[in-house]
């Protein structure tokens, strides 16, 4: 078993073309990097993507390439995007569908909350807080714009740790895709280690986050994620035995987008959600 990314060091980079070529190496894990073309495989019989939606339709398709006719290829994904609904009916894929919550895992009540009631959701995350979990407060923009009328990661960072979680046991961190590699993982950290409370962030916190203590997410400017999206900031909480919320908040007055939202209210399985999303907006291009 060997692993490979954009960060193994070029030696070991070398071995490995060169290990799984004569058939050395016969499972290898990775990420973007195994679509390299000087990554070439002996026999490869399987290739399995996680969250195959962040990946895009060249870039499997040339993966599944490097293994010829008789590869098998599994695609996994729990918040399947419309394109991923189109891909099973046209893309001749056989789907299987997990229902069952893994282990501990409770469904996570999702209410779709109107701004004038933003201080309501405070509130509740402070006796969240009191009560000793965590939470996400998760934001569109890392800074304002101009041009877009949502609240903005920094500047609410800021005002929260000032204005709303002073308190006992409510420190705030921050999280976004402008930190170096190593003030998130720093801030990451803090916020696993239970040293945070309350983690500010973009939709950076989106996949690979497992914090089982955070029981809130509090999305803001929800408008502004797809459904899928949505589903996934979602699965942030509700990872261990506790009780977890999901709290949409949406700065709209447009009904037809506060009903899309109102969606996750009911419905919690991704498979469901990408055919309301594929009614919505349609496929993509689902050719090339």
């Amino acid at each position: 078993i060997e692993l490979l990314t954009g960060k193994s060091d070029v030696k070991k980079k070398r071995y490995i073309q060169e290990d799984i070529l004569n058939g050395k190496i016969n499972f290898l894990i990775g990420t973007h990097a195994l679509f390299q073309k000087n990554i070439l495989f002996k026999n490869l019989g399987l290739i399995i993507i996680d969250e195959q939606h962040k990946f895009g339709v060249k870039q499997r398709i040339s993966l599944a390439k490097k293994g010829g006719k008789n590869c098998d290829v599994l695609l996994m994904s729990a918040t399947p995007i419309p394109r991923t609904l189109a891909l099973t009916v046209y893309g001749d894929l056989d789907v299987s569908v997990l229902h069952e919550l893994h282990g501990e895992r409770k469904h996570v009540k999702t209410s779709f909350i109107p701004v004038d009631r933003r201080d309501d959701a405070y509130s509740f995350i402070k006796r969240e807080l009191a009560a000793g979990r965590q939470a996400f407060i998760v934001f569109p923009l890392i800074d304002e714009s101009d041009a877009l009328n949502a609240r903005a990661a920094k500047d609410e960072f800021s005002r929260l740790s000032r204005d709303v979680f002073v308190g006992q046991g409510e420190s705030v961190g921050l999280l976004h895709g402008r930190m170096s590699a190593a003030e998130k993982e720093t801030s990451m950290r803090e916020f696993r280690d239970g040293k945070t409370k309350v983690l500010v962030s973009t939709a950076v916190v989106e996949v690979g986050i497992d914090v089982p203590n955070a029981t809130v997410v509090l999305i803001e400017g929800a408008e502004r994620f797809g459904l899928a999206q949505l589903h996934q900031l979602r699965g942030r909480v509700g990872r261990a035995h506790h009780r977890s919320y999901c709290l949409l908040m949406s700065q709209t007055t447009d009904t037809s987008e506060n009903a899309r939202l109102r969606t996750l209210q009911t419905v919690s399985d991704g498979f469901m959600l990408a055919e309301r999303d594929l009614e919505l907006r349609g496929p993509g291009d689902v050719i090339g």
